[in-house]
């Protein structure tokens, strides 16, 4: 169960191409080069551009709103599943453009077995942030869980496509083909 938590918790990443409620001015441009650096850096140089992005999208623009992002992630932490989706469903009633708060409750949805509401809040994820490789990944965990491996490998392949030196994504796209039979 430990293992299943982390990678929802890896899963909680995002990114945008459009700009972002509480993005301040020029943190788009520094988006678009943290996602430069995914792509052509390898080992710490990707892995802290990928932290350095987390750190902005995490960032709602509004105090009460970060507060509430934060208390869903703790009680996820404590495993407190349907509190965190108590949390993570207030911030979106009042930021319903924020992608990460529709993230997160998608990780505390999978993590209630919830999977079809899990699915939802990942597409309107992915709709306000396409780029989201995290809810990308999370939508491939799903497909795995309900055995559509190849649902999965494309969920998996398109967050690569994102982020390609992310061993977590690496480690899912060969466990995947792996279970497809497909030759690396």
């Amino acid at each position: 169960m430990r293992y299943l938590i982390l990678i929802v918790m890896l899963a909680l990443g995002s990114s945008a191409w459009a700009v972002q409620p509480g993005l301040g001015f020029g943190e788009n441009d520094r988006l678009d080069e943290l996602f430069a650096e995914m792509q052509s850096e390898a080992g710490e140089g990707a892995a802290g551009a990928e932290r350095a992005a987390l750190r902005i999208f995490r960032q709602s623009g509004s105090a009460a709103m970060d507060l509430l992002l934060a208390r869903g992630f703790a009680a996820m932490e404590a495993e407190e599943y349907t509190m965190a989706v108590w949390h993570f469903s207030a911030l979106i009633d009042h930021a319903p453009e924020f992608a990460e708060a529709h993230n997160a409750r998608a990780s505390a949805f999978f993590l209630l077995g919830k999977y079809g509401e899990a699915m939802a809040d990942i597409e309107t994820a992915l709709v306000l942030n396409p780029r989201h490789f995290g809810a990308l990944g999370g939508m491939g965990v799903i497909q795995e869980q309900l055995d559509h491996p190849e649902n999965a490998l494309k969920a998996y392949k398109a967050a690569l496509a994102l982020n390609p030196h992310s061993a977590d994504i690496i480690d899912s796209v060969k466990r995947v083909e792996d279970t497809l039979f497909i030759v690396h």
